[in-house]
């Protein structure tokens, strides 16, 4: 006994000795080496859209970001620290179809192309309409572009302002398109148009409605026509009535708004996420609603909405919407990215990204809004 407990001296005796020589620590292999992460971004986007390149670099559009007459691009690794590339798509010159009102771009890498979807309007208005939204598609070798229109003219002409594109492929390789129908000069009689009658407040209400239609697999064509796939309650005792028409009953404008869509597949069923309410005001919201194909039809869920201001719970965060959805199949996530606002960025839109998750039973909800330091996206 005596012989074990001195060799376990000295052998503890040489360790110490060790350590003593030791001139730098042992490494942390801990999860340490990602950057932190707090929401907002510092990114003044609305509308984002991040394109996950594949070979571990994030490309992040949106609305705005000092773009004039176009588009900007913003890069990353970690999806935290974002570098302007400066603007990649330049609209309103003299050889181009559009001429105003660029929004919501939307990129999508096929056959080692990248495909820019959003909205303009259109220079040709013989009627001279206030909105004359279109789709335009445009295309480069590189998500940094520079991107140039597949053809001096609009995707197709629907009869009707359109915004916000949103593109999704189908297992069988179908491609369809998602679309808003712009509020303007579109006013539809339901019982909240009674309802602000009554109390005085408008004498209409305008809304715009999302539609989807299949798309030609060279995005240059639609193929059939367009299907309604949302669109506002009619009833005021429809379970998604209050929330979609806030903008509305808080005598904010005389428009209610079904737009933003974003559609993905789980489990075999197709979700789309839509925005409500006006996207410059406080009440803008997400919700979804589900469906068995593409074009629907879609039942709009009654946990709704999922995402929307947290100020009336001690919060600073407003007018959150307009989103898509990333999916981090390495971390095993998905992630909601989405603009907003704060206190301290004002009337600025802002990024964020929340986990959104969905339940056995299939139900969606997203962790958000956070501005407090939350989980790296891409931490396990």
């Amino acid at each position: 006994m005596q012989h074990i407990s001195l060799l376990t001296f000295l052998a503890a005796v040489l360790l110490g000795a060790a350590s003593c020589g030791r001139t730098t620590p042992p490494e942390d292999t801990s999860a340490t080496a990602l950057p932190e992460f707090q929401n907002p971004l510092d990114v003044e986007f609305g509308d984002p859209f991040i394109l996950d390149d594949g070979d571990g670099t994030y490309y992040l559009y949106g609305t705005g970001g000092g773009a004039e007459d176009g588009f900007a691009v913003y890069s990353s690794t970690d999806l935290v620290d974002w570098k302007n590339e400066g603007q990649v798509y330049f609209g309103n010159t003299e050889d181009s179809w559009n001429e105003s009102a660029f929004w919501a771009p939307e990129c999508y890498k096929k056959d080692g192309k990248y495909y820019l979807f959003y909205s303009a309007n259109w220079k040709h208005n013989p009627t001279n309409e206030a909105e004359n939204f279109h789709i335009g598609v445009a295309v480069a070798d590189a998500p940094t572009g520079p991107f140039t229109d597949l053809q001096n003219q609009p995707l197709f002409e629907p009869g009707y302002p359109i915004i916000d594109a949103n593109v999704y492929q189908d297992d069988d390789g179908k491609f369809y398109l998602y679309y808003s129908r712009a509020c303007y000069k579109h006013p539809v009689e339901s019982e909240i148009a009674d309802w602000a009658r009554e109390q005085g407040m408008y004498e209409e209400i305008e809304e715009s409605w999302v539609y989807g239609v299949e798309l030609s697999p060279d995005f240059q064509s639609v193929i059939g026509e367009p299907v309604l796939l949302l669109r506002p309650p009619v009833s005021m005792d429809d379970e998604n009535a209050e929330w979609e028409s806030r903008s509305v009953t808080t005598g904010e404008i005389n428009r209610r708004w079904t737009e933003g869509s974003f559609t993905f597949k789980h489990d075999g069923t197709y979700y789309i996420m839509y925005s409500a309410n006006h996207y410059a005001g406080p009440n803008y919201a997400v919700g979804y609603a589900t469906g068995d194909h593409p074009l629907g039809p879609f039942t709009k869920a009654d946990n709704n909405p999922v995402l929307e201001k947290n100020v009336d719970e001690g919060g600073d965060v407003t007018g959150t919407g307009h989103n898509m959805v990333l999916f981090l199949e390495d971390a095993n996530k998905m992630y909601a990215v989405y603009h907003g606002r704060t206190q301290p960025t004002g009337d600025e839109r802002v990024v964020f990204m929340d986990e959104l998750e969905i339940l056995s039973n299939g139900q969606l909800t997203v962790k958000g809004p956070t501005t407090r330091v939350i989980a790296h996206p891409l931490s396990k």
